[in-house]
């Protein structure tokens, strides 16, 4: 059994596979990861995150020897073509993986709506190109209020007209059909260099999956299942040393 671990600043999400197959998933605090953990006991565990440095992350795992964290050095199974890759973040180039492997000899489009909205491009050769990233609906919400003086600050309320006729409905409208508008102006730029796979992930991806007007797949473990890809790429590579 392999786990896998994926740390934002506060929680974070713990997949188990049995081979390639998800069998468990937990998202909460890291200590509570740490715990579920303990009690499953997974032979092999890759670590991934964002947030964390390396040092940080072998400190919080230290109990567990038998452990991979994700770094700019580790094996990956796909050609990183990103022009920085010492800036690329850890989850989109996990996300990437996983869309590989998803749909072999495809080009993918992987969005990934959260904090920030991120299109990420794979080619069918297994090359991963880089995007685009924009602020996220939260966000969106946010400067809105924070930048302006009267501005109130809004949350989402499920799909709202296009014509607003309040501040608070003009708000929604302009951030959520906004949103919808330029995920399906990304998309068409994207198509119209040749037919791809469209992947939906991320904390939003559900509340915007109706509004997109192309085919879309589902994907809320992808990165998870990058990772464990990852890891099972490492050790049958012979980098997975501990």
């Amino acid at each position: 059994m392999n786990g896998v671990i994926d740390l934002g600043n506060t929680f974070g999400k713990l997949a188990l596979f049995e081979g390639l197959e998800l069998s468990d998933f937990a998202k909460g605090k890291v200590k509570t990861l740490i715990k579920t953990l303990n009690k499953v006991n997974p032979a092999k565990i890759m670590i991934c995150s964002v947030t964390k440095s390396v040092e940080e992350l072998e400190v919080l795992f230290a109990e567990f020897p038998s452990k991979m964290i994700l770094t700019k050095e580790s094996l990956i199974p796909i050609s990183n073509d990103y022009g920085t890759p010492h800036t690329l973040g850890y989850d989109r180039i996990a996300s990437a993986v996983g869309a590989f492997y998803k749909f072999p000899n495809k080009n993918s489009l992987i969005l990934d709506l959260g904090t920030a909205i991120k299109y990420d491009f794979i080619d069918n050769e297994g090359h991963f190109k880089g995007g685009i990233i924009s602020p996220g609906m939260k966000m969106r919400f946010k400067a809105l209020h924070t930048f302006t003086k009267k501005l109130p600050l809004i949350e989402k309320e499920g799909i709202p007209d296009l014509i607003g006729n309040s501040t608070k409905t003009c708000i929604q409208s302009g951030v959520i059909n906004g949103i919808a508008a330029e995920l399906n102006g990304i998309i068409a730029r994207y198509k119209a260099k040749g037919d791809l796979k469209i992947i939906l992930s991320g904390g939003d991806a559900e509340f915007f999956e109706s509004q997109i007007n192309y085919p879309t797949f589902a994907a809320p473990n992808l990165a998870l299942e990058g990772l464990n890809r990852i890891l099972i790429h490492n050790v049958e590579n012979n980098n997975f040393t501990k």
